[in-house]
């Protein structure tokens, strides 16, 4: 393999005091017929271990060696090999030979077949399998359960060493855990992406702790913590910036329906929607004749895949309404440029708004959400992301700017003003609670009553620009 083609797999092969089994292993990893990288990260082995996969490495050019800075435990060894990964597929293989590299063809088929991003070798799915001990089985199960009732996933085998990946997919995900909890870890965090998740049957030989097993009690104690820690709550490192904020809003049904019900009598029958994030909106766009559901962050990219991969008529596309160049999706004829929550979080609005000019036809329209008002502009503000706040005028003037007439703008939920200053201004919040997000939501018929048809003032402002031409 040239240093500059790209191997459909990289095999990840966390090593520590593995002098016993570690030729063999990565033998029958090279004999495994698919273009494959092995990478296999020495956990500063003090068995001879290193010396033997080093000399390896210098006759088969598939090894690439790598030697951790000091001994940190498996779940280091396994992040340092994602990082080091090229392959189009990433797959974590034990350095032991309890799982058999013959099975590599099955466990990559779903991936190939664009079926899945994620699989899962299950020990307990397939035979032949040599027979476990009856307390590490009844572990594996306990914490494959508890796995299952936290992500909602119904796996049989969590705690496999088969797990495998598109890379894109877990080079997206930050990882935290050095020991074991790896496992539970990774679960948990491909199942709040909602990856396409598959299982695989496969053989399994276990060995006991005299053949070298490592695994012991006090790693179940961390699993059972790591399952708890990330099945039931979100990491913040792992997800772009304003994740927290994109979920907690598409849970505001009500509230949607409301920025909706504003704008619908301007959309057309071929969309654009721009930095759509969880999807939220575009459910509102399904029945166009074609919907293209755009961001330019990788998980966000993914959840909008694996949401709407399955129908018609919408497409979803990885954009930068800031940076990419427009004439890439000028082939879709665009007719309507959805920007809901977008311009205020662009470093150059002005830019923004000219390359949506440049994606739609002449008379095609863009409609614009933005915060109203920058004499709110506070901690919330800043928490979410916010760059500014605008006037009505601002905005018409910026969208003028940028070769649109406007046909419409106004000012939407005035009530909502003094509860922001309030948590915003006074309290310095940087989010609002999730209990007052939820209240807000049951009482948005009585602030959609309140605002009447055209309200002086607003949390918010929405305006309408048609392309000149």
């Amino acid at each position: 393999m040239s240093e500059t083609s790209i191997p459909t797999l990289s095999v990840i092969v966390p090593c520590y005091n593995e002098r016993a089994t570690v030729t063999e292993l990565l033998r029958r990893v090279r004999a495994v017929n698919i273009s494959k990288e092995i990478i296999v990260v020495d956990d500063r082995s003090t068995d001879g271990s290193y010396d033997l996969v080093e000399n390896l490495a210098k006759e088969w050019p598939e090894i690439r060696h790598v030697l951790q800075p000091v001994n940190q435990g498996k779940g280091a060894a396994i992040r340092r090999g994602i990082e080091e990964a090229r392959g189009d597929i990433v797959l974590i293989q034990d350095a032991d030979l309890e799982y058999d590299p013959v099975d590599y063809p099955k466990l990559i088929q779903p991936i190939l077949d664009g079926h899945a991003d994620v699989v899962f070798g299950s020990r307990f799915a397939g035979y032949p399998r040599r027979v476990m001990l009856y307390w590490h089985r009844l572990g594996n199960t306990f914490l494959t359960f508890l796995s299952n009732a936290t992500t909602n996933l119904d796996l049989t085998d969590m705690e496999t060493c088969y797990k495998v990946f598109r890379r894109e997919v877990i080079q997206s995900i930050k990882l935290r855990s050095n020991r074991f909890g790896i496992e539970p870890e990774i679960t948990a965090k491909v199942a709040k992406r909602g990856y396409r998740i598959y299982e695989v049957p496969i053989s399994y030989y276990g060995r006991d702790y005299w053949e070298g097993k490592k695994i012991n009690w006090k790693d179940g104690f961390s699993a059972l913590w790591t399952i708890l820690r990330y099945g039931l709550f979100d990491d913040p490192a792992t997800e772009p910036a304003g994740y927290k904020t994109l979920r907690r809003r598409a849970g505001l049904a009500q509230y949607n329906r409301w920025i909706w019900d504003r704008v619908k009598k301007y959309v057309g029958q071929r969309v654009l929607e721009v930095e759509a994030g969880t999807g939220a909106m575009t459910r509102f766009l399904y029945g166009r004749e074609l919907v293209v559901a755009s961001d330019k962050e990788t998980p966000y990219v993914d959840r909008l895949l694996n949401a709407f991969r399955r129908h018609p008529g919408i497409r979803v596309e990885r954009f930068d309404l800031e940076e990419d160049d427009a004439q890439r999706l000028a082939e879709y004829r665009f007719d309507t440029v959805f920007c809901i929550n977008v311009l205020e979080h662009a470093r150059d609005d002005g830019r923004a708004l000219r390359k949506a000019n440049d994606l739609l036809h002449p008379g095609g329209r863009i409609i614009v959400f933005v915060p109203a008002d920058p004499s709110l502009f506070g901690t919330l503000d800043q928490g979410i992301g916010h760059l500014r706040r605008y006037t009505r005028e601002e905005l018409e003037t910026k969208l003028r700017e940028a070769g649109f007439d406007v046909e419409e703008s106004g000012y939407q939920n005035r009530a909502s003003r003094a509860a922001w200053i309030l948590n915003s201004k006074i309290l310095h919040r940087s989010e609002l609670p999730p209990a007052q997000s939820k209240f807000f939501d049951r009482l948005v018929p009585l602030f959609r009553a309140l605002d009447g048809p055209n309200p002086s003032k607003g949390l918010s402002l929405i305006a309408i620009g048609r392309k000149q031409g």
